[in-house]
């Protein structure tokens, strides 16, 4: 049987993801079919399998393995790129000449640096063959977790998601750079609602490591407070004590990362720019506890050690003390400022206490209990206030223990507000959303109406 030639493509590592050997290999062969001044290849080789359940009953489940190419031909300082799918010679020759066409149409990009040459990459080890080799049989074993107390009860119906990706990721250019790094990661979130409709817990996490995500944990999280949010009463609102679970500290926290950017505090765009000029690095903007660091090395978060550009990324230290120790400085932005080029502020730690969610809770005389925060919108840039919703379990904590459920509210709070009203905080923990974050206990945290939604 013949097939034509262009369906026809390399086969896969056996886990599904590209290796070192043949990313350097389709990269080589793209930049050998290059006519351009420059070309930058970004490739992507993912394997994510995944199961979804929902009223009791397992729903889908499937794998997928896809391989995106991005190309980017350049001309002086015209660019345009083209993403492509095919490791074929074929394919990879197409790309290229439409990467080209269009960079000869393109205007030119004033900010545009050129290609950087060879760099040297922190090793972070991301890749757990435990993940890797997670079967469809495991994933279903892990979801009876959730399940199977669900069905048992008749009370609750719950609905999750769970998904294993195994990932390469290489960059490399006609300069002469080559940047790889591979990882693996699991994500479980899981809503429990009980049946007469007033009760709702929510809980997730994320692991690079497997044998790490406590799926049993999440199905007892979540089912806990679906029953213990039963029936919740009404909360006059306005300015209370919050505390803040981890994955609710993780919606608010992250939201400073665009303000960190540094152009938009040198042009007067920014939270962190200051009146008349400047910016506020060098002042104290939180409390003096607080802590935030990006670190693609950090055993927590163990992220990709290199950017889009293939620049490499190390430990940034933006908040130290409460006090705005720096600005991200991309590599244009850097240059024109005489600086060294930093990275964005992803993936962000924040730390500054020691103590448990329990601890906070016991230490609480009066206050309220936030699972986790959605529907968050930005309301102004320059003071970082978002308006947003509770959802999944809201609680009144009275004399050092939860109290009752309430009612959801709509809150109108800035992540700057908030961390200057720190009262304690805990230890971080992997969220959800990928992110390192503890719970926090906040005074005079904003709510500003109530909300029906369970």
């Amino acid at each position: 049987m013949s097939f034509p030639k262009r369906l026809i493509e390399p086969v896969l590592a056996p886990d599904g993801v590209l290796t070192r050997e043949e990313a350097q290999d389709l990269i080589a062969r793209a930049i050998r079919f290059s006519k351009a001044d420059a070309i930058r290849i970004h490739l992507q080789s993912t394997r994510e399998s995944n199961i979804r359940f929902a009223a009791n009953q397992i729903s889908t489940a499937g794998t997928s393995a896809t391989t995106s190419i991005r190309i980017q031909s350049v001309f002086g300082k015209r660019k345009a790129s083209v993403v492509t799918n095919s490791r074929t010679d074929e394919g990879l020759r197409r790309a290229v000449e439409q990467a080209e066409a269009l960079a000869r149409l393109a205007p030119e990009d004033p900010e545009y640096l050129g290609e950087l040459g060879p760099q040297q990459y922190v090793a972070v080890p991301a890749w757990f063959e435990s993940t890797a080799a997670v079967s469809a049989e495991d994933r279903a074993k892990a979801a009876l977790a959730a399940l199977a107390p669900a069905r048992a009860a008749r009370d609750l119906t719950v609905a999750g998601f769970l998904v294993t990706t195994a990932r390469a990721t290489a960059i490399g250019n006609s300069a002469g750079l080559f940047a790889w790094h591979r990882s693996t990661d699991a994500n479980y979130t899981l809503t429990a609602r009980t049946l007469d409709g007033t009760g709702s817990g929510w809980a997730g996490t994320t692991a690079n490591d497997w044998a790490a995500l406590d799926v049993s944990g999440v199905a007892q999280r979540a089912i806990d407070k679906a029953r213990a949010s039963r029936n919740p009463v009404a909360l006059e609102p306005g300015r209370y004590t919050v505390i803040l679970e981890p994955d609710a500290t993780s919606d608010l926290v992250p939201l400073m990362a665009g303000a960190l950017q540094a152009r938009a505090a040198e042009e007067g765009r920014s939270a962190f720019a200051k009146a008349g000029g400047g910016t506020k690095v060098g002042e104290r903007i939180v409390d003096e506890r607080v802590s935030l660091v990006s670190d693609p090395a950090d055993p927590l978060i163990l992220g990709t050690p290199f950017d889009a550009e293939g620049m490499p990324l190390g430990r940034q230290q933006w908040i130290e003390g409460g006090v705005l120790r720096q600005l991200a400085y991309p590599r244009y932005w850097a240059s024109r400022q005489g600086k060294a080029p930093t990275g964005g502020a992803n993936t962000l730690r924040l730390d500054g206490g020691t103590q448990s969610l329990d601890e906070l809770i016991a230490a609480t005389a009066r206050g309220i209990l936030v699972t986790h925060c959605w529907y968050i919108r930005a309301v102004d840039q320059r003071t970082l206030v978002y308006t947003g919703l509770t959802r999944d379990g809201t609680f009144l904590i009275e004399n050092g223990k939860v109290a009752r459920p309430i009612k959801n509210f709509r809150f109108n709070e800035s992540p700057l507000f908030m961390l200057n009203n720190v009262e304690a905080i805990g230890r971080p923990v992997r969220t959800a959303g990928g992110d390192a974050m503890p719970p926090i206990r906040v005074r005079d945290f904003s709510f500003t109406s109530l909300s029906d939604a369970v």
